[in-house]
């Protein structure tokens, strides 16, 4: 997906692959690339008929959690070659789930978090 801004475009994220097919305790890395320079990094999942979930993000180089943090989860920015990871620690069934990379936040509501379009997205299965 390209963001425009005027006739302008902006910068892209695009998931390394599709999907990523796992086995329980398994650590598993989500990765997308991006093009352009940017300041802050997002992670969500979304579970079937459910809302994104908001899982952490990278702004600078600190990461930011979600408020309760969801455990087993961090963020690697690997800015040398434009990309970023989300690492589950060890799989489980409840990992199964749908795991968006986003370049600016995509859930708003309490004025963080309302829907919009995502920028990339995973399937994670076990």
């Amino acid at each position: 997906m390209t963001l425009t801004q005027g006739n302008r475009a902006k910068d892209v994220i695009t998931p390394y692959s599709d999907a990523v097919f796992a086995t329980e305790t398994e650590s598993v890395k989500l990765s997308c690339n991006y093009t352009g320079s940017v300041d802050s990094l997002h992670w969500y999942r979304q579970y079937a008929g459910s809302q994104p979930q908001f899982l952490i993000l990278d702004y600078y180089g600190t990461p930011t959690h979600a408020n309760p943090p969801v455990s087993g989860i961090s963020i690697s920015h690997r800015k040398q070659d434009n990309s970023v990871d989300l690492i589950i620690s060890s799989a489980a069934v409840s990992d199964s789930a749908l795991y968006y990379c986003a370049l600016q936040p995509t859930v708003t509501g309490n004025t963080q978090h309302t829907i919009q379009e995502p920028d990339s997205l995973y399937s994670l299965q076990s």
